[in-house]
């Protein structure tokens, strides 16, 4: 008898217990992005808002690109990210990522100083995408290249590709990118095209991640042409 209410009672237990926990969602690291439809603004896609993010905060040289893998992390591409990060959609708190940028602590946050900290809004977008079930997915969200201005296109383009590494506290090869003076002294130039297009004799950016898309390209080349004005 008392081992049945033993019993009972560890599974009224489990049962809370899991009634607690969040849900599982299987995340398969091999498989190929998919998407391509038009962009739901309730929906996270890791291609489109993810990836540029660890790339360009996370996948340096010395920390985690393909050759430096600190603590045998590698951030450059949705399969390590998955994989070596730990992540589990639907459980933001079960592997490493997730915790290493919301840390308060300045030996275990990430990106670590002087790198500046992942912003309110990237962390948003990290925990919402895992949430979502951390898939590797995108969407197409068109190429607007009418009436292209810096404080628009340009400026949400550099941020999302360029300033984790070019950054006022942390300028690598001695550009800064996160304000209009640095930018625009490396678009006219030429510094700036020649490196997005892959130009050869051009050092290619952003460094060690995926060449920026025909659009993109086009948005700062139309900015440049106009002066790469301050607009």
């Amino acid at each position: 008898m008392k081992k049945s209410i033993s019993f009972f009672f560890l599974c009224l237990v489990l049962v809370v217990a899991c009634k607690h926990m969040p849900p599982l969602i299987p995340t398969d690291p091999t498989n190929p992005p998919v998407g391509g439809g038009p962009c739901d603004p309730d929906t996270v896609y890791f291609q489109n808002d993810i990836l540029p993010i660890f790339q360009t905060n996370c996948a340096k040289s010395g920390c985690h690109n393909a050759a430096s893998h600190i603590e045998g992390i590698i951030l450059t591409d949705y399969n390590n990210i998955v994989s070596t990060g730990e992540i589990v959609g639907g459980r933001p708190n079960s592997g490493k990522i997730y915790e290493s940028i919301i840390s308060s602590s300045s030996s275990d946050i990430m990106p670590p100083p002087p790198d500046a900290p992942l912003t309110a809004d990237q962390i948003a977008k990290i925990l919402k995408w895992i949430n979502q079930g951390a898939k590797n997915n995108y969407c197409d969200a068109g190429c607007d290249t009418v009436n292209v201005k810096y404080s628009t296109q340009v400026k949400s383009l550099l941020s999302s590709k360029c300033t984790g590494c070019h950054n006022t506290a942390s300028a690598g090869g001695g550009i800064n990118l996160d304000n209009y003076g640095g930018a625009s002294t490396v678009a006219l130039n030429g510094r700036l095209i020649g490196s997005v297009a892959h130009t050869t004799g051009y050092i290619p950016m952003p460094q060690g991640g995926t060449k920026l898309s025909d659009c993109e390209i086009k948005i700062f080349q139309l900015w440049i042409n106009d002066g790469a004005p301050n607009n």
